[in-house]
């Protein structure tokens, strides 16, 4: 990155989904892929399925409402104002019943790039397991 880049509220590269509204910050194409930041809005009953990442970390900030982390040994309800940092190997999961919003930053990963590729596939690729676990593995994300 060779300039300062502004990305002001309610702008960034969108993608609106079934269970969240993400809009992206920070691209991983601006950082040498090593940071991206995703600013997500979730939609009442956001589910996030069990997984890990081999080489990622996730920092989850919360912004607004009550988000439930789930880990192997323990579940933290974030608020707002809290930060749950999530190394590799570690599995977890997420939901949210009411809605809420937080900002994650993934470092040395590329879910920018993941949604990029989400929102070209079709019905079709999406209902393709194996399509869906290549894909995902691609961006550092094994599920069980």
């Amino acid at each position: 990155m060779d300039k300062i880049e502004i990305i002001r509220s309610g702008e960034g590269v969108n993608y609106n989904y079934s269970q969240d509204h993400c809009f992206v910050k920070l691209s991983s194409y601006t950082t040498n892929n090593e940071l991206c930041i995703i600013e997500d809005t979730l939609k009442p009953r956001f589910y996030l399925g069990r997984h890990h990442h081999k080489i990622m970390t996730e920092v989850f900030y919360v912004l607004k409402g009550e988000i439930e982390f789930i880990f192997d040994d323990q579940t933290i309800i974030g608020k707002v104002g809290d930060t749950i940092t999530v190394p590799p190997n570690i599995w977890h999961a997420a939901k949210c019943e009411k809605g809420g919003k937080m900002m994650t930053i993934f470092k040395n990963g590329q879910f920018d790039l993941y949604l990029e590729k989400l929102s070209k596939m079709t019905e079709d690729d999406f209902s393709n397991k194996e399509l869906m676990k290549s894909v995902a593995a691609e961006f550092d994300i094994y599920e069980e």
